[in-house]
């Protein structure tokens, strides 16, 4: 029986919503999924229906959990190896991850996620592709042999960054082949894979143009 709610908008361009969506998966949380398809502008269901009118929103026991961060902190007290057990390796794992959800503005704007289209060398600004080198660089720190940033286990980093790797695949980033080979790997864990294939099964009506064009 579930013990929650996961709120959550939709999986075709809704990057931070595939972030908690990940997080709450990959810890187990026993929750119900509700899908608010995103509008042109502001959503009123979303704000009647999460403190901040966005997503992703978690209910769970109880608690209620906005942001990102948050919810992966959350998550990762029911599932610890969440984060690297290295204490090092650790605290590189959660500074990368605040990185990724406070820095990267360029790379946001320039190419907004979309996992059903395909527009290859969109968006190669200067901005952008000093964006794309500071992410191949941060990857590279992370020091595993692979296939994700700190090893065999796909934990909350590599979901913090999972929407990054949907937008290089989407705008074929050039990527260092290390670079690439970890884009891969996230794109064949299963989750993402399941994610993918929900998104495609979305409504045409819930498609926004300024995300299609």
């Amino acid at each position: 029986m579930s013990v929650g709610r996961l709120f959550i908008g939709n999986r075709r361009y809704s990057s931070w919503s595939l972030r908690g969506w990940l997080l709450v998966r990959l810890a187990g949380l026993e929750v119900t999924e509700t899908l608010i398809p995103l509008c042109e502008g502001a959503t009123p269901a979303l704000a009647d229906a999460t403190p901040t009118g966005l997503v992703p929103y978690l209910e769970h026991d109880g608690a209620r959990i906005w942001e990102s961060l948050s919810i992966a902190e959350y998550a990762a007290e029911h599932t610890p190896a969440l984060w690297p057990a290295d204490r090092v390796a650790r605290a590189h794992a959660r500074s990368i991850s605040a990185e990724m959800h406070a820095g990267f503005r360029a790379l946001r704007q320039a190419m907004p996620m979309n996992v059903c289209r395909s527009f290859p060398g969109r968006g190669r600004t200067p901005e952008v592709l000093a964006d794309v080198a500071r992410m191949e660089a941060v990857w590279a720190e992370a020091g595993a042999e692979g296939p994700y940033l700190y090893g065999a286990d796909f934990n909350a980093a590599d979901a913090m960054f999972a929407p990054v790797v949907t937008r290089f695949l989407t705008y074929g980033a050039e990527l260092s082949a290390r670079a690439a080979a970890y884009c891969a790997a996230v794109r064949a864990h299963p989750l993402v894979d399941e994610w993918y294939r929900a998104a495609a099964e979305e409504p045409a009506a819930w498609m926004l143009e300024k995300y299609e064009t």
